[in-house]
């Protein structure tokens, strides 16, 4: 069910919750543990958030290093299944530019439509603990609201595929962010952005 279909048919105060995925090597009961006490809150929805990879230098047996891309927090599609099986809610994964090219942001667009998830909180996220700025991948998107066409243009059947013609079309409730007043590096009060406020519609 659509977070905005939630929000038509309310009738009292609606509650969320968001999980952040359990560092590697934690299991699903982790979450489960944290969000059993809550249950009798009835929440609508649950968002579950999304961390890119980070560099890592690893020692190798003869002491040099080597540079290997390192995901902490993995899980958050699995997680937004798990929890739709096991609780019966909604999920929200949110959905980043980085660490993602148009193509694998593609690809992850259709797994969730494959497992019935129909929302999607789309960011841009935060810029790679290495990096000064935020810089998106080769072929991937900038700023969210260049993800978030993406998906509208997967929900209108168009894939990056030209030669995908009548291709099925998504059904995603889209959810973005962004600052009332201005964002920390914009120049200007007209940038988009990713966090504070989350507006569903």
């Amino acid at each position: 069910m659509k977070v905005t279909e939630h929000i038509q048919e309310a009738k009292n105060t609606l509650i969320s919750f968001e999980v952040l995925p359990p560092l590697k090597g934690k299991t699903i009961q982790h979450v489960f543990d944290h969000l059993n006490p809550l249950m009798e809150f009835k929440p609508s929805w649950i968002n579950v958030t999304y961390h890119r990879s980070e560099t890592a230098f690893k020692k190798k047996v003869d002491g040099t290093f080597e540079k290997v891309e390192v995901r902490k927090r993995p899980g958050t599609v699995g997680i937004c299944a798990a929890i739709m099986n096991h609780y019966r809610i909604d999920t929200v994964p949110h959905f980043i530019c980085g660490g993602f090219n148009k193509r694998e942001s593609e690809d992850a667009l259709i797994d969730l439509n494959f497992l019935g998830i129909d929302n999607v909180l789309v960011l841009r996220g935060d810029a790679a603990k290495n990096e000064a700025s935020f810089e998106p991948e080769a072929d991937g998107h900038k700023y969210a609201i260049d993800l978030q066409k993406q998906v509208v243009n997967l929900n209108s059947g168009i894939y990056l595929d030209e030669d995908i013609q009548n291709g099925g079309k998504t059904n995603f409730c889209i959810g973005t962010a962004g600052y009332p007043e201005k964002h920390f590096e914009a120049p200007n009060s007209c940038r988009y952005s990713h966090r504070l406020i989350k507006c569903h519609f």
